[in-house]
């Protein structure tokens, strides 16, 4: 039996370029959105290039300084409203989340709940931007920090969660003060068009949050304007490590201030004392929520060799029991990769590990019958540091375990990786587990916990996986200044 995939609200299905408050064709020149499930187009979106960022941006530093201006409270209760609209249209989202993206409904239906959680919260803490009054060292005098927009954003957001990285982007700005140009993923851009239509719904004044979709191709053009002009003041971005650093180099000119949020090779450690069935299920979720397409997904998992054949054997067995199919079918607990080119990475790690002696417990192919871009999900057994799949991040369905024989080499191994965005491990040790948890190399630890995130916490990593955090009260603070203030001759 197949769930419906249409919208009750088919206006939500957006082809156009929003820009001060209005919506634009831009370009004639078009993206088709896809539905990696099936290949079939959905619809199109305009393939733009620098006209549309620049009037994205003219828009969005027009609308600044008068959005600043707006009371925290006021831009509080937009915010709230926001949120209130997403969850009201949450099987809407979540079907075009599951359209676009592949990923099955129910898990698309949780990704709205998830994204209205961050703009929920800054919607909350925009009225929390509290300054500090400073001791004065002589009298006469008052000196105050204050807390202010840093300006116009750029937000980049990627494809594999196209709410809620416009939710933990967005949402921040907007409370802070701030104003947005925003150029989502080719892959993805109807979610981030749709949560745009009920921003403006919600009150986000014109001019105050603008979007502009383009392909690959055309995104340095969109992107290098942004970059260029000194009037964006900070550029968010999540995607990876060598896109990062190309704008943090570029952003050097104009010393605009960045968060990064970029890629990672998780390491998911069992010790011999770990309770295994909760490992297995931390893993299982770790690992294959979203099909692997997830930046804190474990990329390596090592195991102690006193409890690896009983590890592996529970995990190949829950894995092997996943249903893959389309959103459509709400059985499905495994979609498609979102293109082509992802199913292609994960075989040629699949079988640069077998070709130097890993084995497959489980899974190892492509599911052609079931469509285009499909990949069983994997594990396998005998894994070391010197396959693709433990240098690389996978990005999909594949859970390869590594052997270990005691703590220090384990720590040694995990770290010994450019990125440190999330760590994960499994024990009952009290004094091992804060021994770990400090000697991880990582901005996110899971103790004894599969899923990490939440709107309370901050999110980001370390060394090349990137810095600022995306969440929290820290989230916040990534789109804020301080000033300080002084004043004298009060005696």
């Amino acid at each position: 039996m197949s769930a419906s995939l249409t919208l009750t609200r088919a206006d939500l299905i957006r082809s156009a370029n929003f820009i001060a408050g209005l919506w634009s064709e831009g370009t004639s020149t078009r993206l088709d959105v896809t539905n990696p499930a099936t290949g079939a187009v959905i619809t199109s979106v305009p393939d733009s290039g620098a006209v549309e960022a620049r009037a994205a941006l003219d828009a969005a530093h027009a609308a600044f300084a008068t959005w600043r201006k707006v009371p925290a409270k006021q831009r509080a209760a937009i915010i709230k409203r926001w949120n209130d609209l997403v969850l009201a249209h949450q099987d809407d989202l979540g079907a075009l989340i599951s359209m676009e993206q592949g990923k099955p409904l129910a898990e698309g239906k949780g990704e709205v709940t998830y994204a209205a959680s961050y703009i929920e919260w800054f919607g909350e803490e925009a009225t929390r931007m509290n300054g500090e009054v400073i001791p004065a060292p002589v009298s006469g005098r008052r000196m105050l920090a204050l807390k202010e927009p840093v300006g116009v954003v750029a937000a980049i957001t990627p494809w594999n969660f196209p709410a809620a990285m416009i939710a933990r982007k967005i949402a921040p700005a907007l409370a802070a003060g701030c104003t947005v140009v925003c150029k989502p993923a080719e892959d993805t851009p109807l979610t981030s068009l749709a949560l745009v239509q009920l921003a403006h719904e919600a009150g986000v004044p014109a001019g105050v949050l603008n979007i502009v979709t383009a392909s690959r191709q055309n995104t340095p053009a969109v992107v290098d304007v942004w970059l260029d002009d000194g009037r964006v003041r900070k550029i968010t971005f999540t995607g990876s490590t060598p896109v990062g650093k190309h704008l943090a180099r570029r952003s050097a000119d104009t010393l605009k201030k960045l968060s990064l949020e970029l890629g990672g090779n998780a390491p998911f450690i069992v010790f011999d004392d770990a309770d295994l069935d909760a490992a297995v299920d931390g893993l299982m979720a770790a690992k294959f929520r979203n099909g692997g397409q997830t930046c804190v997904c474990p990329n390596r998992v090592f195991v102690h060799r006193s409890v690896f054949d009983a590890f592996a054997a529970k995990l190949a067995g829950k894995v092997a029991a996943l249903k893959v199919g389309p959103a459509s079918d709400p059985a499905s607990q495994i979609g498609p990769m979102i293109n082509d080119r992802a199913v292609e990475k994960i075989e040629r790690h699949v079988q640069d590990a077998v070709a130097k002696g890993a084995k497959v417990l489980t899974g190892g192919q492509r599911l052609t019958h079931l469509g285009p871009n499909y990949y069983a999900p994997t594990v396998l057994g005998g894994a070391d540091a010197r396959m693709a799949c433990a240098c690389e991040e996978t990005f999909g369905p594949v859970a390869p375990l590594t052997v270990f024989d005691d703590e220090a080499e384990v720590i040694a191994q995990a770290n010994d990786t450019p990125f440190g965005l999330a760590g994960y491990f499994y024990s009952q040790n009290v004094r091992r587990i804060w021994r770990v948890a400090d000697a991880l190399e990582t901005g996110i630890v899971g103790i004894n916990e599969g899923a990490l995130a939440a709107e309370a916490a901050p999110f980001g990593g370390v060394k090349e996986s990137g810095y600022g955090r995306e969440g929290s009260t820290h989230g916040l603070d990534d789109y804020l200044h301080t000033k300080y203030v002084c004043q004298g001759q009060l005696d």
